[in-house]
């Protein structure tokens, strides 16, 4: 690594995490609070937000051309700052939409479907560059901790806004609602600029990143090139089958906790708070524990084996009734699930400065697009196939079973591909090749 631009220390790398915090920060708000806001106090069918959400998601299969667009331009920062502002206007849009279904359902749907199409949009035109900028200025033996320190700056950036914004809404009203959101969004939009400002963005290609053979090639080709190259088509399987097991129990983990153990809203909640608590903690043990890139990939395969344990051990708690040992199969699974997203992101920030084809943004934004597309079709999936099970199965315990047996073979599946992915570069490819199959494996 040569250059300013190279090698951030972890002041630097903390305060990068500040566009991840302001991401969090608008999206909880439109998924979650703006939702029950729709199905509770304006009494709209569940279906209307669980769509737009699917909107958003569905939008970020742009963060490719995204990508390539900030490879092409040469810096970065300008568009994590346009992304993120567009960020801010579909936040404040949303708002002022849900506050519009209060008194013209249709309007306020139309201009709900307008915002989370741009929500979409500016998360892929900010997320992307951010990340591959932060994969090209990190040093290798870092990169681990650096996906641990900005994603949990962003689950620490949901829990803030989520409790400050909670306690700002009450007593509610549409009016506080849209200004709350405008407060969110201003500081989202400040909380970006403290985070690049001052950065070096000259356009200097550091660590080794390599743009497409073809420099003046428009995004077709670019795109068609990488699509030709296995190394990009495996890791993106990889990341498609990982996430899409990963997503799956986020809609129904607290449904199965009342359904079958009998818990009120107020304890299933809790249980989903253990999950989380054991991301966290799985997120600092991956850090510590794979912190040099040549073992990423490992310890991502074995966070979805240990993930496919907890699940399967989930499956079974039900013959025990046992509610200590549903909380230690949640609490595990979300160990499992911490070690397998820090791991799977810092191994995405190696392959994405030293793959063969295409520039670092594309790369980013190639994957970044199979991770929402799955996360996005995961939790339908999960969601509808359980409610399938239950019916055909005349029991809520299997038909929940069924979907955790499902991801657990699915996060097997992962293991497999990423583990022989590696496997095949290093026996097989090139020293480049060798170099970036050590770095086989994405986010969660």
């Amino acid at each position: 690594m040569s250059g300013a631009a190279a090698g951030l220390s972890w002041a630097g790398i903390a305060r990068l995490g500040l566009v991840q915090v302001a991401i969090g920060a608008v999206i909880v708000l439109m998924t979650s609070t703006l939702n029950r806001v729709m199905v509770v106090e304006l009494a709209l069918p569940a279906m209307i937000p669980g769509a737009l959400v699917g909107l958003h998601f569905a939008m970020q299969l742009l963060r490719p051309r995204m990508g390539f667009g900030s490879d092409q331009h040469g810096r970065r920062i300008p568009w994590i700052i346009g992304g993120m502002a567009l960020v801010c206007v579909s936040g404040l849009g949303a708002a002022a939409a849900t506050a519009l279904m209060a008194t013209d359902p249709t309007a306020g749907i139309l201009l709900a479907i307008v915002a989370f199409a741009l929500l979409g949009i500016g998360v892929s035109a900010s997320s992307t560059p951010f990340l591959a900028f932060l994969a090209e200025r990190v040093d290798e033996d870092r990169m681990a901790g650096a996906a641990a320190m900005t994603w949990i700056l962003m689950i620490v950036g949901i829990i803030i806004t989520a409790g400050v914004a909670g306690s700002l809404l009450d007593p509610f009203s549409t009016g506080r609602m849209v200004a709350v959101t405008a407060g969110v969004c201003g500081a989202a939009m400040i909380l970006t600029l403290l985070a690049v400002v001052g950065r070096k963005d000259d356009g200097v290609v550091v660590k080794g990143t390599l743009r497409s053979s073809s420099p003046q090639a428009g995004f077709r080709d670019a795109f068609r090139e990488m699509w030709g190259d296995p190394q990009s088509r495996v890791f993106a399987l990889f990341i498609f089958v990982s996430m899409l097991a990963y997503s799956a129990q986020d809609i129904i983990l607290e449904p199965f906790a009342g359904a079958v153990f009998g818990l009120t809203p107020g304890e299933s909640t809790q249980i989903a708070g253990l999950q989380h608590g054991g991301v966290l903690a799985g997120m600092i043990g991956g850090a510590l524990l794979a912190r040099g890139g040549a073992h990423l990939p490992r310890w991502s395969a074995a966070g979805c084996v240990a993930s496919a344990v907890a699940l399967v051990a989930l499956v079974l708690m039900p013959l025990s009734g046992s509610i200590a040992g549903l909380k230690g199969s949640v609490f595990a699974l979300g160990l499992a699930n911490g070690i397998y997203a820090v791991s799977a992101i810092g191994a995405m920030m190696g392959l994405t400065v030293r793959g063969r084809v295409g520039g670092a943004g594309l790369r980013m934004g190639f994957w970044g697009a199979a991770q929402a597309a799955a996360y996005g079709l995961g939790g339908f999936l999960g969601a509808a196939a359980s409610d399938l099970g239950r019916s055909l199965l005349s029991s809520p315990a299997l038909g929940y079973g069924v979907v955790f047996t499902g991801q657990a073979v699915l996060f097997l599946v992962a293991a497999a591909v990423v583990l022989l992915g590696v496997r095949e570069a290093g026996t097989r490819g090139p020293a480049p090749l060798r170099q970036a199959g050590e770095a086989m494996v994405l986010q969660g």
